[in-house]
């Protein structure tokens, strides 16, 4: 057994999805969650500066004492997931394979739509894992910007997002695809209104959700898991903006009380 927690990091509250999904998987495991509001979104930024900020994510995790770190999204994943696991002495798990490997699960059309930030269509890295996986799969990727600041504002059930969602996936509703992946872990925030502009019949795949089944085999197989007997886990919750609105995002995702602190790295 292993009673030090999970670190989880992401570029604002986007990780809360994978983090809910831990919750109610792995309920004896214990969370320590920093998200970096104050230089949200990622997606728009340079490589370099995304993975001088993850860096920065993973140092603070860190001094936490964390057993492994999950990378919490997608565009982290895609430009520095790599590097972080190869140098540090724990396991480090990225939100795109799993999620590439769960659409191809799901898909029975050939085809597979994948929307994220900027920066994670740009690497065009889930193209590149669904075929390697599958290579007769047509994968259809469509940047959306907007969505992110829409969570970070708390603005995912107002009309604004209702029509900056349907606006920005016209070009995907139209290419028939039957399964997309939510290619950001914002995204997941906006699902409701993401199935409803795409119709009934896509099937909606959460990379971030998928990723905690990775998880939870490495736990097992390192005999990592955190013992029963110490509890009720104690997460903890970091956030480089305002620990308010995190908190009240975060709560009302969660459906747990939290205590959430302001951290400047």
């Amino acid at each position: 057994m292993d009673n030090r927690p999970i670190g989880f990091l992401d570029s604002g509250v986007g990780g809360l999805t994978v983090v809910k999904e831990l919750i109610r998987q792995l309920p004896q495991e214990e969370v320590v969650y920093i998200g970096d509001s104050a230089r949200a979104p990622y997606g728009p930024r340079s490589a370099e500066q995304i993975r001088d900020f993850t860096w920065d994510l993973v140092r603070f995790l860190l001094t936490k004492d964390v057993k492994m770190i999950v990378i919490a999204c997608n565009t982290a994943t895609a430009v520095v997931w790599e590097d972080i696991k190869a140098k540090l002495d724990i396991p480090v798990i990225g939100v795109i394979l799993p999620g590439a490997s769960a659409a191809i699960q799901t898909n029975q059309g050939g085809k597979i739509g994948v929307i994220g930030t900027p920066m994670t269509i740009q690497s065009d890295i889930y193209r590149e894992k669904i075929q390697l996986l599958s290579p007769q799969t047509e994968v259809m990727s469509l940047s959306c910007p907007r969505f992110a600041p829409l969570v970070e504002s708390n603005e995912i059930s107002s009309n604004l997002a209702r029509q900056v969602v349907y606006e920005s996936l016209i070009p995907m509703i139209d290419q028939g695809v039957d399964t997309l992946v939510l290619g950001c872990t914002h995204y997941p925030l906006l699902r409701p209104l993401i199935q409803e502009a795409v119709g009934d019949g896509v099937s909606l795949i959460d990379s971030g959700a998928e990723c905690i089944r990775d998880v939870s085999v490495l736990l097992n197989y390192f005999q990592l898991n955190r013992s029963w007997q110490e509890g009720e886990p104690n997460h903890r919750f970091y956030t480089t903006a305002s620990a308010k609105i995190f908190k009240e995002i975060a709560e009302n995702w969660l459906k747990i009380e939290i205590n959430v602190e302001h951290v400047d790295l």
